[in-house]
């Protein structure tokens, strides 16, 4: 039985009539009528109060409307994708029929197509000029006409931004080439090794050439370096109210930089903090993050085919051979638990009668120390040393800690694990050459190690950069950052030290005194030529006592038992920074940046801090939690250096990681490794890091190196070396930046990249002009 249903609605405006008919026919030929004869005549500039009164939603039931709505907005799309911004007549090409014509109303309650259909033009080495005008293309903005509320929160975005780049101008740890080791005439010793093929495989070795072996590099020579000897300084420095190092002039007493106090930190902080928490920004942040994400998505639709045709047409270049940095890696972790256990073995064998550590008042040999835990080399196994955190260290970083301890056993950890020990840290000293070594042959596998000044004595500096000296721990694939572990009140406790100015000097003071004059602490003189910067290491979960800012004291009134808060350890880590970059720029050392664990877990207000005060920081999968801040991350793309694997087994399962999404919206992510040690099961945990990532969120090729480009980026190593790995423009960013032959991402990539984020950064400039225009 056929049946038709009529659905009619007149509307009387100027003598004008329109018929809306919805026909469903029971036969084939009624079904296959044309599509044309089914149209709406819409105008999307249109608004509420223009809708005669007569004709109301409300006399459509939700389907029909809803059909309506869909319909139009499936017309509008395959009509941009048929067309992709080619159409150039003068009717617009989403428009199912002139304007002119359009006798119905509507107020626009989907997101319109773009007008124009912007695509990246691969082969542009300029940037695109789509960005000329915004007010010639509304659907461009989130609002034809600015609310106050909008123009507050573009306004509020600038004032931050501001904040943070007044900060790290003061601190110089931006921009890139203002440090001396960017400069071209920068020397590094030992020189990087020769661009030839390198591997432990006796099969695949390159003949010798001139009875010289071809992978042959030069090694550490401490009396070949030429330390400058500085007699009379023009500078001193001295400890100012705040307990924060000051560098002056002699001749005139002038402070050489401002920095700002305690109370003006802790202002800026609460202004992001009050700002950042507000309903309607945050709304209109995490609005902002959408947009970023359905735009990449959309760009992938339309250009995964084009990304892969480049790649494929780049000669020589893959994932496996570009370069990737880890960095976030720990030293005394940066070997697989494989590489630990054959070590310990072979040193049990070979050097049982080895004096190795001073217990219970007399010195033990390491057949000895084994023979108090009842364990021989044959008894040893991965089980037995249990150093994997993948089953019991979730929320418990407690127990993690102790995975540091071979065999449970925190005599083995200080025989093998630390740098200050009986023996030197000769043992950790072979297994970081191993490492290296490894490294090397891998060729295009770099990484930062973070190794610890704790704080509670001054001379720690010294013995460190003795160990690493001495045992010439030098290699082109390693550098370094110096991580400070936020444990204060276990020195206070112990009596290690009488207040937090105590563990500021201890970190600080060595360091001054070398870049004053470099004869004072040679080694020290040397070993910093590798540094990048600093880190700040802990559990963040550890619950902080509350504060009030204007409260907080100087270093040398913290004299109590509590620890101080996250924000306070990374003011005086900012602020001496600050100093000693200026002492040391003007004798023309490398400079120093900040770069901590930060939103791995616990308050995500530490996010503002590094905000504040850090070039780059490790984790943030707390960013999630905080929609306003990840925006700013994401405008001054911040380097994020991420570790799933190390989230799973700590705080966050992988399937819930917030990684692929921040890529995917643009924020400058990299994957690292954290500790190899606890985490991974192969020679290259790097890499297994990579493989992991690609099987989980099923990352492309051009994916993978995406990210190596970002982690090279992020990484503190000296631009003559990044111009070697990344391109000799890379400083200039974007398409101009970027060398597909060396990074193996097309520039189409990178244009999307680049030209989402200036589009966003050029809303903030289009609505702060209004702002001062309405003033």
């Amino acid at each position: 039985m056929s049946r038709k249903s009529v659905l009619t609605m007149q509307l009387d405006k100027d003598n004008e009539s329109a018929l809306y008919s919805h026909d469903d026919a029971s036969n084939e030929e009624e079904e296959e009528e044309d599509d044309d004869d089914y149209h709406h005549n819409f105008n999307q500039d249109s608004d509420d109060e223009a809708l005669p009164k007569s004709y109301n939603s409300a006399h459509f039931s939700a389907s029909e409307d809803k059909f309506m709505k869909e319909h139009d907005l499936k017309a509008k799309a395959c009509e941009a994708l048929h067309n992709n911004g080619t159409n150039n007549s003068s009717q617009p090409p989403f428009s199912p029929s002139s304007p002119k014509n359009s006798f119905i109303k509507r107020r626009s309650s989907i997101i319109d197509m773009p007008q124009r259909f912007h695509h990246v033009n691969a082969q542009a080495s300029t940037r695109s000029n789509i960005r000329n005008d915004f007010a010639s293309d509304p659907n461009i903005l989130p609002e034809d006409y600015p609310s106050e509320e909008l123009i507050e929160f573009f306004s509020n975005v600038k004032k931050c931004l501001e904040f943070r780049h007044k900060y790290l101008d003061i601190s110089l740890q931006a921009p890139e080439s203002i440090n001396p080791k960017n400069q071209p005439d920068w020397e590094i010793y030992p020189p990087p090794p020769k661009p030839t093929y390198k591997s432990k495989n006796r099969f695949n070795q390159l003949p010798k050439e001139d009875g010289q072996d071809v992978n042959e590099r030069e090694e550490f020579d401490f009396s070949k370096i030429e330390i400058p000897e500085i007699l009379d300084s023009k500078y001193y420095y001295s400890l100012d109210d705040e307990d924060v190092y000051q560098v002056h002039e002699k001749k005139n007493d002038k402070k050489i930089v401002k920095i700002p106090n305690l109370h003006d930190y802790y202002s800026d902080l609460n202004t992001i903090s009050r700002i950042s928490s507000d309903g309607p920004t945050k709304s209109f942040a995490f609005k902002r993050l959408q947009y970023l994400e359905a735009k990449w998505n959309m760009y992938y639709l339309l250009n995964e085919f084009e990304e892969t045709k480049q790649s494929k047409r780049n000669p020589h270049r893959d994932f496996y051979n570009v370069r990737k940095v880890d960095t976030h890696i720990h030293h005394s972790a940066c070997m697989n638990q494989k590489h630990l256990l054959r070590f310990i073995k072979y040193k049990l064998k070979t050097e049982p009668n080895k004096q190795v550590i001073f217990r219970d008042g007399k010195i033990l040999t390491l057949a000895e120390v084994f023979e108090s835990l009842n364990l021989t080399a044959y008894d040893l196994s991965i089980d037995t040393m249990d150093m994997h955190a993948h089953t019991d260290t979730f929320h418990r970083f407690d127990k993690f800690n102790l995975k540091y301890n071979p065999i449970g056993e925190s005599r083995l950890r200080e025989i093998f694990l630390k740098t200050d020990n009986f023996i030197d840290g000769l043992y950790l000293a072979e297994l970081t050459k191993q490492v290296m070594e490894d490294l090397e042959s891998s060729k295009y596998q770099m990484t930062e190690l973070r190794i610890s000044i704790y704080g509670r004595s001054i001379h720690e500096w010294d013995k460190l950069a003795a160990w690493v000296v001495d045992n010439k721990l030098f290699s082109h694939n390693v550098r370094w950052l110096v991580q400070v572990p936020r444990l204060y009140d276990v020195y206070k406790k112990n009596g290690n030290v009488k207040s937090f100015l105590d563990i500021v000097k201890n970190l600080f003071e060595p360091l001054f005194e070398v870049s004053l004059n470099p004869k004072s602490h040679p080694k020290l003189y040397v070993f910093l030529q590798r540094v990048i910067g600093f880190d700040s290491v802990d559990d963040e979960s550890k619950a902080e006592r509350p504060i009030q800012s204007r409260k907080y004291p100087p270093a040398g009134e913290w004299n109590t038992t509590i620890n101080p808060p996250y924000s306070y350890y990374l003011y005086y880590l900012y602020a001496n920074i600050a100093s000693l970059n200026h002492l040391r720029l003007k004798n023309k050392m490398n400079t120093f940046v900040l770069r901590p664990h930060c939103g791995e877990a616990g308050d995500p207000e530490h996010l503002i801090s590094a905000f504040l005060t850090s070039y780059g920081i490790s984790h943030g999968i707390l960013l999630r939690k905080v929609p306003f801040i990840q925006y700013l991350y994401y405008l001054d793309q911040i380097g994020l250096a991420m570790s799933p694997l190390s989230n799973n087994a700590l705080f966050l399962t992988y399937d819930k990681n917030p990684f692929y999404n921040f890529f995917k919206k643009g924020l400058n992510v990299s994957l690292s490794t954290d500790d190899p040690l606890q985490f991974s099961y192969t020679k290259e945990p790097l890499i297994e890091e990579y493989s992991v990532a690609a099987q989980i969120y099923k990352l492309s090729g051009v994916d993978m190196c995406e990210l190596a480009r970002n982690s090279c980026v992020q990484s503190g190593y000296e631009a003559v070396i990044k111009k070697h790995w990344l391109g000799k423009n890379y400083l200039k960013g974007g398409i101009e930046g970027n060398d597909i032959e060396k990074t193996n991402v097309p520039d189409i990539r990178v244009g999307f990249r680049e030209d989402t984020l200036q589009c966003e950064k050029d809303l903030i400039d289009y609505y702060n002009k209004l702002a001062t225009a309405e003033k």
